[in-house]
């Protein structure tokens, strides 16, 4: 069983969960989402940060190339009309990201946050900073081979994504 998580957005990051017995037991992989900056598509002066799609392209296809098939989980984009920029790159993430993952020709499919949250975070966390906090520290614990770059991302939740999909299947 593979299992992909994505942490939509320019800010998040993505998680290979192996377990085949080509590869002889099981593998862990994580990463921050590719991205770069570059000028803004406005008429002032601001950068906006993109997907990089090659990056993002070339650690997907090198997964799919080591399995077939895996199940891949993306979290469903922040969408809200009050945060205008922050739904824009999101969108944009989004986007960018499907379009990779068709190219790899990945099957995914869509999860809320909550779902992955209720099973993996615990009852009662209020606000981004604490389930980052909590996404941070039981990303550690779980995956204790990834907790620097964990640390450097300050969340884990792709890991979690991944996780809570094996155990749910």
């Amino acid at each position: 069983m593979t299992i992909i998580g994505i942490d939509n957005g320019v800010t998040g990051s993505l998680a290979c969960y192996f377990d085949t017995p080509s590869l002889e037991g099981i593998y862990v992989r994580f990463y921050p989402i590719p991205t770069k900056k570059e000028q803004s598509y406005t008429k002032k002066k601001q950068t906006v940060t993109r997907v990089d799609f090659t990056g993002l392209w070339t650690i997907l296809n090198s997964w799919s190339q080591i399995v077939k098939m895996p199940r891949v989980y993306i979290e469903r984009p922040y969408v809200n009309p009050t945060g205008f920029k922050a739904t824009t790159s999101a969108i944009r993430a989004l986007e960018a990201t499907l379009i990779v993952l068709e190219e790899c020709r990945l099957p995914y499919e869509y999860i809320d946050s909550r779902q992955w949250q209720k099973v993996m975070l615990p009852a009662g966390l209020k606000g981004t900073a604490e389930l980052k906090k909590a996404s941070m520290d039981i990303g550690c614990r779980l995956f204790p081979e990834h907790a620097e770059a964990i640390r450097k991302h300050k969340d884990a939740d792709s890991l979690l994504i991944a996780e809570w999909a094996r155990r749910m299947k």
